[in-house]
């Protein structure tokens, strides 16, 4: 009985997917937003606006039409035991909010969550033929997540979705993930100590005598293309030559369900002068800090990526000394600088150039924020809730454009394979038909 149940249940929802690209009513509908930096990365506090775009074929009677804004990360992997396959998952959310343009049913929310169109009235729930813009801006909060991350197994992401609901239909959605990364912070007296290791070893069998190595580092924390400085004292009281070597690597660990899996990569190893036997010599290196790695995520409960120097002897016929340091990896000084307000420029980036790239629209008030009741652990400051009293539209213009046509990546779910119309052709205030009709 559940079988056929369910069995039912896909049919009826099959059936109304194929109605639905039959009718062709919405043609696409996409989430884009604003670069504010050359770099095109948002950091803590930044506002990111941008647009959902709706391009339908006739009159669209719509339940709702919502924009959200969300960051989490999630690990998944399997492990096999025999014949048995064990799958270990697992999530974390830092950050959810969602915004209406369209909602028939408001038990649920408030009108806080309510976007107005650029006129200060109400989005209609029915709108004609063509391509429709629904702006919006977000604030992302002060505090500092993990940045973004990918790899086979698991990932942390920052991403803008919308969803759009109609009656007997099946939503249609889209999402645009963009890179984030925590803004810089003042160093903490621990990032910034000096480290020290010192190690000594016996040799045996086809090496004789011993040898010893202190090493010490400036600190601990370094930013992107930093150099890293290792003074290293060695004692080589062996019977031959030896070499001190360097090698940076990375370890990534991905929690679940108390299981850790664990993988290692080496970034770069480089090499210094021999030593002579029966010497002592101390030698200085400097390692450049590679310029694209990722920074270091010490505060999930699912993502960790660490740094670990590893400073070794390399002696002939003998198993090496080594010392290891952790390194941390920080963000840089200045990831955005999208912290005040500049003229409107919406829509810049996708003018051809010479063209009317400052399009006449209302004066913007402050963009929507975060409500702290929307958050998720770890625990967050709180913070204004989102919407304003103001009777204008709410999104507010970025700080930085790019030339034209970039724009953050974002996925579209088309019912063909007709590429999305451009920017020009899309109403700025969505027009109703001239008689309601649903679709």
């Amino acid at each position: 009985m559940r079988k056929w149940f369910l069995t039912e249940i896909i049919d009826q929802i099959l059936t109304l997917t194929q109605k639905d690209k039959m009718s062709l009513t919405v043609k696409n509908i996409s989430v884009i937003y604003n670069p504010i930096n050359p770099n095109n990365t948002f950091t803590s506090g930044d506002f990111i606006s941008g647009q959902v775009l709706l391009d339908v074929v006739k009159d669209t009677q719509m339940q709702s039409l919502s924009v959200k804004i969300k960051g989490k990360a999630q690990v998944c992997w399997s492990e096999h035991y025999g014949k048995t396959t064990v799958v270990y998952s697992d999530k974390e959310k830092y950050y959810s909010m969602e915004m209406f343009f369209v909602r028939e049913d408001k038990t649920h929310g408030n009108d806080l969550d309510m976007l107005k169109d650029p006129s200060g009235q109400p989005y209609s729930s029915v709108v004609a033929p063509g391509h429709h813009v629904y702006p919006f801006t977000f604030q992302l909060p002060k505090d500092h997540f993990p940045p973004s991350f990918k790899s086979a197994i698991g990932k942390i992401a920052y991403t803008l979705e919308t969803k759009l609901s109609r009656s007997m239909r099946v939503s249609s959605k889209a999402k645009a993930e963009f890179h984030y990364a925590p803004s810089h912070v003042e160093s903490n007296p621990e990032l910034m100590a000096p480290q020290y290791g010192s190690i000594e070893k016996k040799m045996k069998l086809l090496t004789s005598g011993n040898v010893s190595m202190d090493i010490s580092t400036e600190k601990m924390g370094y930013c992107l293309g930093e150099g890293l400085k290792v003074l290293a004292e060695v004692q080589n009281n062996s019977s031959r030559a030896i070499k001190p070597k360097y090698c940076l690597y990375e370890k990534h660990s991905f929690m679940a369900k108390g299981k850790r899996k664990l993988h290692k990569h080496e970034l770069f190893k480089e090499e210094g002068d021999s030593i002579e036997p029966k010497s002592k010599n101390t030698v200085t290196k400097v390692l450049s800090i590679p310029p694209d790695l990722t920074i270091s995520i010490l505060n999930s409960k699912v993502i960790k990526v660490e740094y670990r120097l590893r400073v070794y002897l390399d002696v002939p016929y003998a198993s090496d000394p080594e010392i290891k340091l952790p390194v941390v990896i920080l963000p840089l000084q200045s990831v955005s600088g999208a912290k005040s307000d500049t003229k409107s420029d919406f829509g810049i980036w996708n003018h051809p150039p010479g063209g009317n790239v400052n399009p006449s629209l209302p004066s913007m008030p402050p963009p929507c924020q975060f409500g702290a009741s929307s958050y998720y652990e770890p625990p967050l400051n709180p913070f204004p809730a989102p919407g304003f009293p103001g009777p204008l539209a709410q999104f507010a213009p970025p700080s930085y454009v790019g030339p034209p046509g970039q724009f953050g990546p974002s996925v579209s779910h088309q019912s063909d394979s007709s590429a999305p119309p451009s920017y020009q052709e899309y109403q700025l205030y969505p027009q109703l038909p001239d008689h309601s009709k649903k679709s």
